[in-house]
């Protein structure tokens, strides 16, 4: 139910719909000018101040591309995931393709209040797509998307309110993605000996190795001199959690992290990994798919994987973090034993030849706090936006449907 002095009507009532073009890829007098070109990979709740493809005057002249005013508000009609539904808005004059609807609103209609408004539809807009069969939405559908329209100054109100919260968003996102180039940069130098602790450095002396300059007092060993495979099975209808193996996090639970089961019934030749052990699969680990197993005393893994534990020589925490960098990533696709006909692998034969940098364990485990508070800061950043970005959410649900009225100026 909306306030009295609120109005429910369709896009099309306040706005005009229409939707872009591709020039020919034919033709390469098209592409590559100076004319923005936004697809719909790049519609995702944003700000579009630049775009990865461009076009010339020639192809915007010879295709339906359109030249779109800063302002417009752009809806994704399809793509790929959770594309459909999506919005953007330009913060520059630009041409879309086909599959975006470009909304120009009428006078007495604020561009910024209903780019905050279809941000809050998106559901709704997802599930209009799907009405009779469709997978995509049209450009009547668009136009027929019901809203909610305010006297234009509570509009301005509302949009004022809403931005400043976005802006406290795009800070500390920008704040996270400049935490993350500063651990990336952090890591590349303590773990290859560029950065020190004073109490650990006994020489400034260096020694040329495969994995570059390293100080003369570090080892440089194969993974097999400092870690012994391991192979506990877990015997036929075992009890203990399926884990699996995330680029990004490590060991992960199966069935909570897929939210199905993606494994076998019969765990005859399923692999134990207790707590303090490493994994990977064989035929995924050029991805990056290696885990510390930290997350159970004890789980199980698919006869694929390749169990290991350490020596008392490696710090773990050092140790993981080595091997989940772009330049172990590059060096297990370098070793994995790709073919025409198969996927390639990587066994623990060859991935035990692997060479590793190796510090004291006093200089490993510093080296890990170190990284870790970095992580630490990142986590906390990273919670910091997801309650700001949930209490966003919750004020346009009030704001946005008259739930809560703000206060203009007479």
């Amino acid at each position: 139910m909306l306030p009295s002095d609120w109005q429910l009507s369709r896009i099309d009532a306040i706005a005009n719909v229409c939707s872009g073009g591709t020039p020919s890829r034919q033709n390469a007098a098209y592409w590559g000018g100076s004319i923005p070109w936004v697809t719909t990979a790049e519609v995702h709740f944003n700000r579009i101040r630049d775009t990865e493809q461009t076009i010339t005057k020639a192809g915007l002249t010879n295709s339906s591309a359109k030249l779109l005013p800063p302002g417009t508000i752009l809806l994704a009609m399809y793509g790929q995931g959770k594309t459909r539904g999506q919005v953007a808005m330009l913060d520059i004059e630009a041409t879309t393709n086909q599959a975006c609807a470009a909304i120009r609103l009428k006078s007495g209609h604020s561009n910024e209040y209903y780019f905050q408004f279809l941000q809050s539809e998106y559901q709704r807009i997802r599930n209009l797509s799907n009405s009779g069969g469709q997978d995509n939405l049209s450009g009547a559908l668009v136009k027929s998307i019901k809203v909610a329209v305010p006297p234009f100054v509570e509009q301005e109100r509302i949009t004022e309110i809403l931005s400043a919260w976005d802006q406290t968003i795009e800070t500390t996102a920008n704040l996270i993605e400049n935490s993350k180039a500063q651990k990336k940069a952090l890591m590349q130098q303590l773990l290859t000996g560029k950065k020190r602790y004073s109490q650990f450095i006994d020489s400034q002396e260096k020694r040329e190795t495969k994995y570059g300059d390293l100080p003369l007092d570090w080892l440089f060993l194969p993974i097999s001199d400092i870690a012994f495979e391991q192979s506990e099975r877990a015997g036929k209808n075992s009890k203990l959690p399926v884990l699996s193996c995330s680029k990004h996090v490590g060991f992960v639970d199966s069935l909570q992290y897929f939210k199905k089961k993606v494994y076998s019934d019969d765990t005859s030749n399923y692999k134990v990994v207790r707590r303090g052990c490493y994994g990977f699969p064989s035929n995924h680990i050029e991805e990056g798919s290696i885990g510390y197993q930290d997350i159970r005393d004890s789980g199980i893994v698919s006869p694929i994987y390749s169990v290991f534990k350490t020596s008392e020589r490696v710090h773990d925490g050092y140790l993981f973090r080595l091997l989940k960098t772009e330049h172990y990533r590059q060096i297990f696709q370098a070793r994995t034993n790709a073919s025409v006909d198969r996927r390639g692998s990587l066994r623990w034969k060859e991935f035990g030849k692997i060479y590793v940098p190796l510090p004291s364990v006093a200089e490993q485990q510093k080296i890990a706090e170190t990284i870790d508070s970095a992580d630490n800061e990142l986590a906390n950043l990273s919670d910091q936006l997801v309650q700001l970005q949930t209490q966003k959410r919750a004020l346009m649900q009030q704001l946005l449907t008259g739930k809560r009225r703000v206060k203009v100026a007479a």
